[in-house]
């Protein structure tokens, strides 16, 4: 997968079973990011196939692939949220993938109360329940990171993706969100699969671990086989990939 002169992503080759927790894992500039986005054809891929359930994401346009993305949610980094509006209207926004323009409005503004019902408790889910109807720029970093989480969970997904959901939180909330996470993952069947650094983390709490570096699938393990060294020496970098955008 290239994006002008740069490739981001080459030779990968990998299958993802449905419901399965899968951690990837790598320096900056692996290619962890487009290996998400490619996953709900957010990014297309410049040669080989991405299908999800049998289904080839480069034949998919318009409608077609608007739907596949409102099946998969995703938990960006910098999470995405309107900061001046209510906590409820963010998460509401989780289904706005799966309606049109004139049907998107009054769901936003004049919410009805069966959805709101469904809103409070995916936030009791993550924690925040008494959160429903303040403002998200007054919430603390770890609970907007939750309205994020309770916004994919919303749109009654099918998988979950979730891009270095803990790198601006600390080692608790880190844990603490790692472990909610897979614990959502695991009641609802939902594929997870998760970009991250946190070595403890990662073989904490997933299963598979897929370690990248540039660009390319440096392992495809469980995760009690990788050891601190085999993990470290994946982010032993040269000085030209310290330079190197990140992807």
């Amino acid at each position: 997968m290239t994006f002008g002169a740069v490739t981001a992503l080459q030779d990968v080759d990998l299958r993802i079973g449905h419901g399965e927790a899968v951690g990837f894992v790598g320096p900056s500039g692996s290619g962890k990011t487009t290996l998400l986005r490619a996953l709900n054809g957010t990014v297309r891929a410049s040669s080989g196939r991405v299908l999800v359930d049998g289904v080839e994401l480069g034949t998919l346009r318009g409608r077609e692939i608007k739907r596949l993305r409102a099946g998969i949610g995703f938990v960006h980094q910098d999470l995405g949220l309107v900061p001046n509006v209510r906590v409820s209207q963010n998460v509401l926004a989780g289904r706005l993938g799966r309606m049109n323009f004139l049907r998107s409005v009054p769901h936003m503004l004049l919410p009805r109360r069966g959805d709101l019902e469904v809103v409070h408790g995916l936030l009791d889910r993550v924690g925040i329940p008494e959160k429903l109807f303040a403002r998200t720029d007054t919430l603390s970093g770890g609970q907007q990171q939750r309205v994020a989480i309770a916004r994919a969970l919303f749109q009654d997904p099918e998988a979950l993706l979730a891009d270095e959901p803990v790198s601006s939180v600390d080692p608790a909330r880190a844990r603490d969100t790692v472990a909610l996470l897979t614990s959502i993952s695991s009641e609802q069947q939902l594929t997870l699969c998760m970009s991250l650094h946190n070595l403890e983390l990662a073989r904490a709490f997933f299963p598979r671990l897929i370690g990248l570096r540039a660009g390319r699938i440096v392992f495809d393990r469980p995760s009690a086989e990788i050891g601190e060294a085999e993990f470290h020496a994946l982010y032993d970098l040269a000085a030209d990939e310290m330079l190197a955008d990140g992807a």
